[in-house]
């Protein structure tokens, strides 16, 4: 009696873990959150041709690609658009020197080191991960950026496993 409770409270672990592991935050495809400020990817990449790494300053040459500081956006918004309510947000926000708290939409977990700048100056581009964010109103992910993804990604390019492969990952 005693092992097949244990056998049961093992399989409802297992099932409990992988069902988190699906469903987890972090790996949500289709995920969406609402940002303090309602930013429009398909005016600024889409309409006006602003390339990605413009804002996201980083990416060529960190790990992390970063968000636009407050300043970056007030470069332009100080003239442009100021009426907007969403214009007046940032603005507050360039008032009070607060960074804009944006929400992460590609949250990768704490043992994953993704270095941007690898893959960037491997030829990937922007899309290949993020998908067509000129074309989202608000950002969604489209990846899964799951282990198994990234690795069929590396082996459909021919991506060598040796050394260069391997320290994107220490």
């Amino acid at each position: 009696m005693r092992i097949r409770t244990l056998i049961i409270c093992f399989i409802v672990l297992v099932v409990t873990v992988l069902i988190g592991y699906k469903l987890g935050d972090t790996y949500l495809t289709g995920r969406t959150p609402v940002q303090p400020i309602e930013f429009s990817h398909v005016i600024h990449a889409g309409d006006n041709g602003i390339p990605c790494q413009y804002c996201h300053i980083y990416a060529e040459r960190s790990r992390h690609s970063g968000v636009p500081n407050v300043r970056k956006c007030m470069g332009c918004h100080n003239v442009i658009k100021t009426d907007s309510p969403e214009i007046k947000k940032l603005k507050k926000y360039w008032d009070d020197k607060e960074p804009i708290p944006w929400v992460k939409v590609h949250n990768l977990p704490d043992h994953v080191v993704y270095p941007h700048k690898r893959h960037i100056k491997a030829g990937l581009q922007c899309t290949e991960c993020h998908g067509d964010v000129a074309s989202m109103p608000r950002v969604s992910r489209v990846s899964s950026l799951k282990m198994g993804w990234c690795l069929s990604c590396h082996m459909e390019k021919k991506v060598e496993n040796g050394r260069d492969c391997w320290t994107c990952h220490i």
